[in-house]
């Protein structure tokens, strides 16, 4: 026996899914799929049932005009051999032909056919004076002085149609049948589907981020909207982790400057209180505020270029004349780093974004070369157009980035140990990386053998034609 439990889970489960969307799109389109095919059918059926009748009706006049041409005036011998002939082939359940005179005295045929004015009927047998239930189209017409009765048996037509009639009911059953099962089996496919999204959702809200929709791998547009989902989920476990990272790499490398700057602050407060000189000291802590507080700007920044707050400014942007524009000003710096700058290779490239931000991730990056290599370092610019994409480039021959630490070098804060002895927040690259996803550019660390190479390929704007 079913326990009042499983009742109850079973019961619940119905009430569930009537309320379910996929449900009542199910039903509404089996209701509408039977109406349309009852409605159909009885269309066929009553061009059918039209078409039989025409074709007795038709049937019956040629009988008529074939008997009423054995007529001549003045003898009627021909006409009624011929009326008998009719008549001694069937019984008057098949057929009906009588003739009479002007005073209803039957002259031929195989019944007495009461006085009925000219015209096409539909009759039955008890209509003409005969036993049982026959149904018959029956014609009337006037032959010289006499009534001429020719009627066909209607039974062949009706049956026909009750043997469409009967298949129509029975193929109307089935769909029916049909659609009440396959509405309800598309529906709990559907509702299945749906609930493992609202699950997934379910799951993300209550902390596990990793949770994904399955996909079945049909390409329909639940997959559609599932795989959609499934990349919103994926940017917003990113955003969660670059978070939780950033909180923790904030309390670890701003903990330092902090405690400097208490020191510093102490060390000038004891001064004071002993009326020495402490303004070096004012000036130190000034100054390690100054780039406390540039940090956090340059979060600041980082986040307003993810959430896309710079977007408004976007416009048809030269790539090439950017990097001309960095060619003038970094030349000399890196000559004064006692290392060699110059652009390898130049093409022109128009994109469609933030002209400011595109100068200064390349200054970012073309900085990041300087300060981290030594004297004697090669750096170069180039800029290549590969079919629908620009491809910016900045290499050096300087110590590279070890390749297990070129995804990490993107986090906030992050800085690998060789680079903790020169001066930095270790935001440069975490703010390339904003930018450059900012331009739904696709950013890749390499090896120059030696050195590094960071390569930025950028969608390039249709030309006109």
């Amino acid at each position: 026996m079913i326990s009042s439990e499983n009742r109850a889970h079973f019961s619940a489960s119905c009430s569930s899914l009537r309320r379910s969307t996929p449900f009542r799109l199910a039903v509404t389109f089996g209701v509408l799929f039977v109406v349309a095919f009852i409605f159909s059918g009885a269309i066929i059926y009553h061009i059918l049932s039209l078409g039989l009748g025409r074709d007795v009706d038709q049937s019956l006049n040629e009988m008529n005009s074939l008997i009423v041409s054995t007529y001549e005036p003045g003898d009627t011998a021909d006409l009624i051999n011929t009326l008998n002939n009719y008549a001694s082939f069937q019984s008057t359940s098949d057929g009906l032909y009588s003739l009479t005179d002007a005073g209803g005295r039957k002259l031929a045929g195989n019944f007495a056919a009461p006085r009925i004015p000219n015209g096409v009927y539909t009759v039955t047998s008890g209509d003409v004076g005969l036993k049982g239930h026959e149904r018959y189209r029956m014609q009337v017409s006037t032959v010289g002085p006499y009534s001429l009765v020719v009627a066909e048996n209607f039974n062949d037509a009706d049956e026909m149609l009750r043997i469409v009639l009967v298949s129509f009911e029975w193929a109307a059953a089935i769909v029916v049948a049909t659609a009440i099962g396959g509405g309800v089996f598309l529906a709990v496919r559907a509702q299945a589907r749906l609930d493992r999204v609202a699950n997934t959702m379910n799951d993300v809200s209550h902390g596990a981020l990793d949770a994904r929709i399955p996909i079945t791998g049909n390409g329909d547009d639940l997959d559609t909207v599932a795989i959609q989902i499934n990349a919103a989920l994926e940017r917003l476990q990113r955003l969660v982790e670059s978070m939780r990272q950033v909180s923790a790499d904030i309390a670890h490398d701003l903990k330092t400057p902090l405690n400097r700057l208490r020191l510093t602050l102490d060390a000038a407060v004891a001064g004071n209180e002993q009326q020495a000189d402490v303004s070096a000291l004012l000036d130190e802590a000034r100054n390690e505020s100054d780039r406390i507080n540039a940090t956090f700007e340059a979060l600041l920044r980082i986040s307003q270029i993810e959430a896309g707050a710079r977007k408004e400014r976007f416009q048809a942007t030269d790539l090439d004349a950017v990097l001309s524009v960095i060619s003038e000003v970094y030349v000399d710096v890196a000559e004064d780093a006692g290392q060699s700058f110059r652009i390898a290779g130049r093409a022109p490239a128009v994109i469609w974004g933030d002209r400011d931000l595109l100068t200064q991730m390349i200054a970012n990056l073309v900085e990041n070369a300087i300060n981290h290599c030594a004297a004697g370092t090669r750096i170069t610019l180039s800029l290549r157009r590969q079919e629908d994409r620009a491809i910016l480039s900045v290499a050096d021959t300087g110590p590279g980035i070890p390749a297990e630490e070129r995804d990490k070098v993107f986090r906030r804060l992050y800085r690998i140990d060789k680079s903790r002895t020169t001066p930095g927040s270790g935001l440069g690259l975490s703010l390339v990386k904003a930018i450059a996803e900012l331009h739904s550019a696709e950013i890749a660390l390499a090896d120059n053998h030696p050195g590094l190479r960071v390569s930025i390929a950028f969608p390039l704007m249709p030309e006109k034609a």
